[in-house]
């Protein structure tokens, strides 16, 4: 069973490459860079076993890491309650947990991380 159209935005997003759009037209469809092509390429031609694991997997997964980061705000204003203390880099621990999932999105499909997630053709990384 092929990848939804929604499951294939998702795909996209959660690996960093950007919005695929109507038509393959404009200067940044997949036509210029060759590791979206490869993205799509992948997602077009995946054993339905190769799409299982990409839908129960990770972008199971990834929906649910995705929609806590923003919840994880609740929790700002509240440094202590009674026993409970709150973990002061929660949403940068959630955050990151989140983009290791996107990577291992990446790594399974077999793409380099797109430049919305910090790797990708033509991105610059400074390695500390």
């Amino acid at each position: 069973m092929a990848f939804t159209t929604a499951e294939k935005v998702d795909i996209r997003r959660h690996c960093g490459y950007p919005m695929y759009g109507g038509t393959p037209s404009s200067f940044q469809s997949y036509r210029f860079f060759t590791a979206y092509g490869t993205l799509e390429y992948r997602m077009n031609n995946m054993l339905a076993e190769e799409e299982a694991v990409v839908r129960t997997t990770y972008l199971a997964n990834l929906t649910t890491l995705e929609t806590a980061i923003p919840a994880a705000g609740t929790n700002l204003d509240t440094d202590q309650a009674a026993v409970w203390t709150h973990n002061k880099n929660e949403v940068r621990d959630r955050a990151t947990l989140f983009n290791k999932w996107r990577r291992d999105l990446c790594s399974f499909i077999g793409v380099p991380p797109g430049p919305g997630l910090g790797g990708g053709e033509g991105s610059v990384q400074l390695v500390v």
